[in-house]
């Protein structure tokens, strides 16, 4: 039986009801130009055993991360996730984690949000935080309709991660929104780069915190800058877990802090689905999209939690609203309180020491390779830039076969810097697999080298 299993004389009773002869009829609005005009090429259909058998041959050609050494970071990044958590998400009750429209029926879908909103507060120093967006990408997108208010520029790092970018040009498209981009000196964004780009129309200033490179930007003074032109600071969190350790960006004078939650919430899956984290001091918690859960109580004096704000939904203000953000990543941010709750603020510091004292190792083997060079000042966290002595998409080829997950390519993404590699260490990674990973490099590059 197909997929859509309809017979030819059911597809003649449908055609003749609605008073057509064939399906092309249907079609002819369309040019024919833009038509396809012949068959798709796909297999044809296969038996449900066939077609299981098919899928997991080709899933079987995908390299674990759980069954490699990775270095892979650039945004989705493999931390710890305590097992009680997997086996809290397979209980029924959260397969249908979604705000509900009906919302205080929901009492514990509602607790739930809040101590999500709770924990991202603590974590981004910031005064509210809402449910949760799709990813940290479109969170950053939304922070910009949230300050571009009245003024319609933004002064963006070259250091936020490029893919967050090319989605804030995405939101930006129609706007009338102009995004400058302030440049890089030595991987960083000096406050310079910043004044030489603000002006009175600015809406706000953003800046990655730890940046694309793994390095820590001087947040205080752009957010000094931003405030004496009256326009806000924006941050975008790297990893989530540099927060345990390091200072808040709201401690700093952020206004709106954003970044994605998934290295708390399960498996990169791809790069995709995550969990977008967004936070807000008091005087822009009505701009911000989705909704917002609160605690209060009933009139028997219990505690009770109710869905506070949604202003700014689509459904609430129509065509003035700011966003068509009205749902959010319930199960995930589930996920991201079983995770922070079970580890708790030790665990958690724990979890960042272990991958910052891992990437210090990796620099100092690494670096001891002839023609590899560390970029950047230095001020990094768990990730960081190399310069490496043949492309970088060579090494990884060449590390993959040995059973390793490379670098990202920042040639990819910023040509300037030629063959250069960012590498990533969670707390994961052993002495032992940084030390074979650094003899395999070798012998690619020496084999490179006597070509």
């Amino acid at each position: 039986m197909n997929y859509l299993p309809a017979t030819e004389g059911d597809r003649k009773k449908m055609l003749d009801r609605i008073g057509v002869e064939k399906i092309d009829d249907l079609l002819r609005d369309i040019p024919e130009v833009v038509r396809l005009n012949r068959a798709l090429n796909i297999p044809p259909g296969m038996s449900e055993y066939e077609l299981k058998r098919t899928l997991l041959e080709l899933s079987n050609l995908n390299r674990n991360i759980d069954s490699a050494i990775s270095f892979l970071g650039a945004g989705a990044y493999d931390h710890y996730m305590p097992m009680i958590v997997d086996h809290m998400m397979h209980r029924s009750e959260w397969y249908t984690s979604y705000t509900p429209y009906q919302p205080e029926i929901s009492q514990g879908t509602l607790q739930n949000i809040f101590e999500f909103q709770t924990m991202v507060c603590e974590l981004f120093g910031l005064d509210a935080a809402n449910a949760s967006v799709y990813d940290g990408a479109s969170a950053l997108g939304e922070a910009m309709l949230m300050a571009c208010d009245r003024s319609k520029e933004l002064v963006v790092s070259k250091a936020v991660h490029p893919e967050y970018r090319q989605t804030l040009e995405t939101y930006t498209n129609g706007l009338g929104v102009e995004v400058k981009s302030a440049r890089l000196d030595n991987l960083m964004t000096p406050v310079e780069a910043y004044e030489e780009l603000i002006t009175d129309n600015t809406a706000a200033l953003v800046v990655q915190y730890p940046n694309f490179f793994g390095n820590f930007e001087d947040v205080r003074a752009i957010g000094e800058l931003a405030h004496a032109h009256k326009a806000l600071l924006i941050v975008v969190v790297g990893d989530i877990t540099s927060l345990s350790l390091f200072e808040s960006p709201g401690s700093m004078g952020a206004d709106i802090v954003v970044g994605d939650g998934m290295s708390l919430a399960g498996p990169a899956n791809f790069g995709g689905t995550t969990l977008g984290m967004m936070a807000c001091t008091q005087k822009l918690v009505r701009r911000m999209p989705g909704r917002i859960a609160g605690m209060t109580t009933d009139a028997e004096g219990n505690r009770a939690f109710v869905l506070t704000l949604q202003a700014r939904e689509q459904h609430i203000r129509r065509e003035k609203a700011l966003s068509n953000v009205c749902s959010n990543q319930a199960l995930f941010a589930l996920a991201a309180n079983m995770t922070l709750s079970s580890l708790g603020t030790r665990g958690l510091q724990e979890m960042a020491v272990n991958s910052m004292k891992n990437a210090r190792y990796a620099v100092k083997r690494f670096t001891a390779i002839e023609g590899v060079e560390l970029l950047g000042t230095g001020r990094y966290y768990n990730e960081f830039a190399l310069k490496l002595p043949v492309q970088t998409r060579l090494l990884n080829k060449r590390l993959l076969r040995k059973g390793i997950f490379g670098c990202v390519d920042i040639g990819r993404y910023y040509p300037e810097y030629g063959q250069a590699g960012l590498f990533y260490t969670s707390e994961f990674r052993t002495r032992r697999e940084i030390d074979y990973t650094a003899e395999c490099m070798e012998v690619v590059f020496n084999e490179q080298k006597y070509k």
